[in-house]
């Protein structure tokens, strides 16, 4: 699907030659929670998304002002749902503030016209913890019994990142799409190029990383069992572009039926570390520990 996007959004661009090129305008960072040197920043006004999220005056988000490929959002799972683009209340609409206080903000959208569900954001920073707690609901608004799982999509900054997680190498679907290893009881990719985009699949263990120029992000949820994700979906997903410009950390809660009016819960803890550019595998898997 993102191929066909890309595609369109070329021959736009390639037909508007007589116009000034303009990028379009990144959304405005509006609110921010802070712990120590590492601050998040939030932008209720435009899908509540997550777009900033920094170690001192380092960045981990994707800051590209092309459309979907910055920040991180939230979808509903599975994507046969609603098809593309992603559904504009809980992706792109305005997030009305709830709560906002010093360590915590609450956030909720409008309701999907086209799905009947309602996303509440309970955004926290935890002391004890060192992490930043985004705890997402789902709520139907319906009048119908539904079916949905809650998905994390977070776009992150590609310098020559390395990304991992724990599940077995032959357990990463399609095989051979990207060129994982196994290594210290996890699977490891090293940001690559190719002549097309790439999407995986994987039973993970709860947790997933990246690093990149001397960050280490970890982000840490539910452990799943291989028949609890939506269907055609995983609990952990890696997506990387052709020119390995643009990559997306993606995770997955159990796909949960609701009543009308019940609604799901589901939790994401996000680290930020500073480590050694050239940290072995071994001590980068000794600070995800340290997190746990």
């Amino acid at each position: 699907m993102r191929n066909i996007i890309l595609s369109i959004a070329l021959a736009t661009a390639i037909a508007a030659t007589a116009q000034p090129f303009q990028r379009p305008e990144p959304p405005r960072q509006t609110h921010q929670l802070r712990m120590g040197p590492v601050v998040m920043g939030i932008d209720a006004e435009r899908g509540g998304k997550i777009l900033s999220f920094k170690y001192k005056d380092q960045e981990i988000i994707s800051q590209s002002r092309w459309p979907e490929s910055f920040g991180s959002t939230f979808w509903t799972s599975p994507q046969k749902e609603w098809n593309w683009p992603p559904v504009q209340e809980l992706d792109k609409g305005r997030y009305t503030v709830e709560h906002d206080s010093e360590g915590r903000l609450i956030l909720s959208s409008g309701i999907s016209e086209k799905l009947g569900f309602r996303v509440v954001k309970d955004i926290s920073t935890s002391y004890s913890e060192r992490s930043f707690i985004v705890r997402y609901s789902i709520v139907n608004e319906s009048d119908q019994t539904r079916q949905v799982a809650p998905w994390e999509i977070t776009r992150v900054n590609n310098e020559n990142g390395l990304i991992f997680f724990d599940a077995p190498l032959d357990g990463i679907t399609p095989s051979g799409l990207m060129a994982f290893k196994e290594d210290k009881g996890a699977v490891w990719y090293q940001t690559d190029e190719a002549p097309e985009n790439r999407k995986v699949n994987a039973d993970g263990k709860g947790w997933l990383a990246y690093m990149a120029n001397g960050l280490l992000l970890v982000k840490q949820f539910e452990d799943l069992s291989p028949e609890q994700p939506a269907p055609g979906e995983a609990e952990v997903q890696v997506y990387v572009n052709r020119g390995k410009t643009y990559i997306e950390l993606e995770s997955q809660g159990a796909y949960t039926t609701l009543k009308p009016g019940e609604r799901l819960s589901w939790t994401v803890r996000w680290y930020l570390l500073p480590v050694d550019a050239t940290a072995t595998p071994e001590e980068l898997l000794q600070k995800v520990n340290m997190t746990k």
